[in-house]
């Protein structure tokens, strides 16, 4: 991934999801200008960064400031769209402060679609998916990142297997059973290509042993151990992550 220089940097980041295009004038919705207004105290002719997914990175220049509206000129393009690598978390809902952060750095560390799972030892049933995606943006916007994850309603794991896509290599965290060291497991698979993976984590307590059957009839599976300590699930989850952006994923 290219990012911007330093002095490019400092300017304000905004996700937009609308399209951007050199000369288009962006009404920002009360939110964003209330965040470049209030907080940021910014004035007319700043400059702002804005981006998505499918237009890349733009810079813009307040060009009205309303009562509840920021009016940007957006001018040239900073960086290209970029493609890629799809990267899945299914994860179990655990409590809200400490999902909440497993959102925000599962989006720092590239995952693209975060699936909940319900499972029999699961106690947190509900995700407030509004919530995730602020905080997905947000830490999308630190990051320099251009794509923002996407987050799904939870199934149950009984669903997710049911319909789990071919192309998709499944990366089950384990805590018993025939599982390889992580680092010997993606140094043995960093070679192969897979259109896209998926981190699997169960709740606090694990999956259970019946759940571990199930998940090792995906196919193509690959158990994965995490080190001799039982680590947290939200630990788990963005340790896993992050040892495959480091041997097999854009770390490289």
């Amino acid at each position: 991934m290219t990012l911007a220089p330093p002095e490019i940097r400092k300017d304000a980041r905004l996700y937009v999801p609308d399209d951007l295009g050199e000369g288009m004038l962006l009404a920002l919705g009360p939110d964003q200008s209330h965040y470049l207004q209030n907080v940021l105290r910014l004035k007319v002719g700043d400059t702002v960064r804005l981006f998505n997914a499918n237009n890349g990175e733009w810079r813009g220049v307040i060009s009205a400031l309303k009562k509840r509206v920021v009016e940007i000129t957006i001018h040239e393009q900073r960086r290209q769209p970029q493609t890629e690598t799809g990267l899945w978390l299914c994860c179990a809902p655990i409590k809200r402060a400490h999902f909440d952060f497993m959102v925000m750095k599962a989006t720092e560390l590239g995952v693209t679609r975060l699936q909940p799972i319900l499972t029999s030892r699961t106690q947190v049933r509900e995700v407030n998916i509004e919530r995730c995606s602020a905080i997905a943006i947000e830490a999308a916007e630190q990051s320099e990142r251009l794509s923002i994850p996407e987050i799904l309603a939870p199934v149950t794991l009984e669903k997710l297997i049911k319909a789990w896509p071919p192309d998709c290599l499944p990366i089950l965290c384990a805590e018993f059973g025939e599982a390889l060291p992580v680092s010997e497991a993606f140094l043995q698979y960093k070679n192969k290509k897979a259109k896209q993976a998926a981190i699997l984590t169960g709740p606090e307590g694990g999956f259970s042993p019946i759940e571990m059957q199930q998940l090792q009839l995906l196919p193509h599976v690959l158990p994965i151990r995490l080190g001799p300590r039982i680590l947290r699930a939200d630990t788990a989850a963005l340790a896993a992550l992050s040892c495959w952006q480091a041997l097999c994923g854009d770390w490289r």
